[in-house]
């Protein structure tokens, strides 16, 4: 596996409310990057395009320097969102899978887009978490340069480390157009990877589940 890159890392602090709410702790979760210029971002694009030998003078292409910036800044740009939790008071301890989340990221070392589906799963511990949250932590470590295998361990330790669950499962199926446009140029092929941790990983019989409903194991 690739190691974590340290130049992209969340910043957690607590977002105390107003009035109590019966939800239990939430956490901001933002993206720690450095500041966007997309004025310089353009100029940049411009003179890359040029360099290329693709004048950028015609009407059509004469905005194209500018639509990239704002591109490439959206796609390294994840939304912050509120980690918020619950009590497990009825005790549930059985998988809890979101299946076929999008996917898309861009490759660290060519700059090109990657897209698929990621397979996030948990065994619940003493909370549990929104649904919609598992995506957003997936959005959150995808929305910037990337290679799947890290993306893939990233969400899963993150879970592991701010739910303490008694196990996570991240499976991700993605295709890559740095593969399927370029060099090897080869159309149609897909690349899977997972992470499993806790009794996912240790537990035969939860290992086997989770692999069954995410497809990885047909």
């Amino acid at each position: 596996m690739t190691e974590l890159a340290p130049r992209a890392t969340a910043r957690i602090h607590p977002d105390a409310p107003e009035e109590p709410a019966p939800a239990g702790p939430t956490l901001r979760v933002v993206h720690e990057s450095g500041d966007i210029d997309l004025a310089a971002a353009e100029a940049a694009a411009g003179q890359f395009l040029n360099a290329l030998g693709i004048s950028t003078s015609s009407e059509s292409l004469r905005g194209t320097p500018g639509r990239m910036a704002r591109a490439y800044a959206e796609l390294f740009s994840p939304r912050p969102f509120d980690l918020t939790t619950f009590p497990n008071d009825e005790g549930y301890d059985e998988l809890v899978l979101a299946r076929r989340i999008p996917v898309r990221s861009v490759c660290e070392h060519h700059l090109l887009p990657f897209v698929g589906t990621a397979h996030v799963g948990y065994l619940p511990g003493g909370r549990i978490l929104g649904l919609s949250k598992l995506a957003r932590v997936v959005e959150h470590f995808a929305c910037r340069p990337q290679v799947q295998e890290r993306l893939t361990k990233q969400v899963a330790d993150w879970l592991q480390t701010h739910l303490e669950p008694k196990g996570v499962g991240v499976v991700i199926e993605a295709e890559h157009s740095c593969m399927t446009l370029r060099g090897v140029q080869a159309t149609g092929s897909s690349t899977m990877t997972s992470t499993l941790l806790g009794l996912l990983r240790s537990d035969a019989r939860s290992r086997s589940e989770f692999l069954a409903l995410t497809g990885a194991a047909s």
